[in-house]
């Protein structure tokens, strides 16, 4: 039950590495530099590494149970690396955009067919905001309306910001704001509908909207044809927001948004502190007779929480938990992931 970490010598994936071999899983770690990669297991306490510039090919040749891809340019890696995987093969990736996540669910009939199961979005937004979506809609009728809100709280570590959290936020850029109306996809102002949550430890956080993958991840868990999410990642400030559309227009020029990805990867951080001691998935679900549920997910550090729930679904889907298809992290394996990963439900109040 061999689990690949694709990308295993940057944080993540040395992180999701130690919960699988914690878990009970066989990590194997994947990668381009050999150097770097017996460092990192050496620095793991672990054996097992596969150098390769190849890996759809590797793949499709040594049949590993499941493949993590924590290499990002999930638009670009997702599809090849999940078709390589059939059949009978699992994988799971940390997309959380509108761009990859809708190429890797269209697999399913593909993934169904050949007895794999295929996760993406399976890090903090998407699992924190559909599960508790899910935990709300159970044994209830569709809803009308839904809003889901992803309120991380990390801990950032010193260096360079790196090219796949660069291409994540600048996809998300030229996107452009986008809402479910009548169960499609509808444009909206990028960053509208800024608010301060009030949080049930205490504290505060704000938000705004957001094309992220927990939008589409709301809608699938509840069906609901009304759909709005928002951030704590995106800039609330009002001369951001007013600014935001234009830099997004700007970016879709090729050669800017190239150009903005290596600048913005180059980025060199501070070592900093949590904002707060919690993340919080948030949803405030609406019917059509006006009953309305509002329910949270409590978690530590949301990068603590995305490395434990990314392990806890490889380990799973090694053990042959996983339905066939591709899904969203709850949709494949249940709200409860959630708990699996950390996270607290708390009582939904009645509104």
């Amino acid at each position: 039950m061999t689990i690949w970490i694709l990308g295993a010598t940057g944080r993540t994936g040395r992180e999701i590495a130690t919960r699988v071999a914690a878990r009970g899983g066989a990590p194997v770690l994947v990668g381009r530099n050999a150097d770097r990669l017996r460092k990192t297991a050496a620095d793991l306490g672990l054996d097992d590494v596969l150098v390769t510039d190849d890996l759809p090919g590797e793949i499709a040749r040594r049949r590993p149970t499941v493949v993590v891809n924590t290499i990002g340019g999930y638009a670009d890696t997702a599809v090849p690396i999940a078709r390589a995987c059939l059949p009978g093969g699992h994988y799971v990736d940390l997309a959380n955009d509108l761009v990859a996540m809708p190429q890797l669910l269209a697999l399913h009939d593909e993934a169904v067919a050949a007895g794999s199961t295929f996760v993406t979005g399976a890090g903090f937004g998407v699992l924190a905001v559909e599960s508790v979506v899910a935990h709300l809609c159970a044994d209830r009728p569709t809803p009308s309306q839904v809003r889901v809100d992803a309120l991380p709280s990390v801990a950032i570590e010193g260096g360079p910001l790196g090219e796949a959290l660069a291409r994540s936020i600048v996809s998300g850029l030229t996107t452009g704001g986008l809402v479910f109306e009548d169960g499609r996809l509808t444009k909206a102002r990028l960053a509208a509908d800024a608010r301060e949550h009030a949080l049930p430890d205490g504290q505060t956080a704000k938000s705004a909207g957001a094309p992220t993958g927990e939008l589409l991840a709301a809608q699938l868990s509840s069906g609901a044809p009304s759909v709005v999410s928002t951030s704590g990642l995106m800039p609330t400030a009002p001369i951001v927001r007013v600014v935001l559309p234009a830099v997004g227009a700007l970016l879709k020029i090729p050669a800017v948004r190239r150009f903005a990805v290596r600048r913005m990867a180059a980025i060199e951080g501070k070592p900093t502190p949590r904002p707060r001691e919690h993340s919080w998935g948030h949803a405030v679900v609406t019917w059509a007779d006006g009953t309305t549920l509002e329910g949270w997910l409590r978690a530590g550090d949301a990068m603590e929480f995305t490395v434990s729930a990314v392990a806890e679904t490889a380990v799973r889907l090694a053990r042959g938990e996983g339905q066939a298809g591709a899904y969203t992290p709850a949709r494949a394996l249940g709200a409860e992931l959630a708990e699996a990963a950390g996270g607290t439900f708390l009582t939904s109040t009645w509104e």
